[in-house]
């Protein structure tokens, strides 16, 4: 069961990562990653953030690069924050492939 506060702090993160690929995948043509779910650990200092990635068949290798600069998106992420959260939690990323299930099943509800 998730608390209040790691609700809210989930959505802040959500909204703020959101933001940033947002502005990093503008320099990209092509390529588009939404943040679909933010989790927060209950002592809120781990947060998994679950990425939608398109197109799909790039997602391993977007998904790589991003695990590698996490540490330079926790510092943004943090400099966005820094008034509401007093320590910004460590970053974990996940493809989030329920969208792909989602149309798997439909294709096979189809046949």
């Amino acid at each position: 069961m998730e608390s209040t506060r790691q609700a809210k702090i989930s959505r802040l993160l959500q909204k703020e990562l959101s933001e940033l690929f947002r502005q990093q995948t503008a320099k990209t043509t092509g390529v588009l990653v939404s943040v679909s779910v933010v989790r927060v650990s209950p002592d809120l200092s781990v947060a998994k953030a679950y990425l939608s990635i398109f197109p799909s068949e790039r997602g391993a290798e977007i998904l790589e690069s991003i695990r590698h600069s996490a540490k330079t998106i926790r510092y943004e992420l943090a400099a966005k924050v820094r008034y509401v959260l007093r320590k910004t939690p460590e970053l974990q990323f996940y493809i989030d492939d329920s969208l792909d299930y989602i149309e798997n099943i439909d294709h096979l509800l189809e046949k």
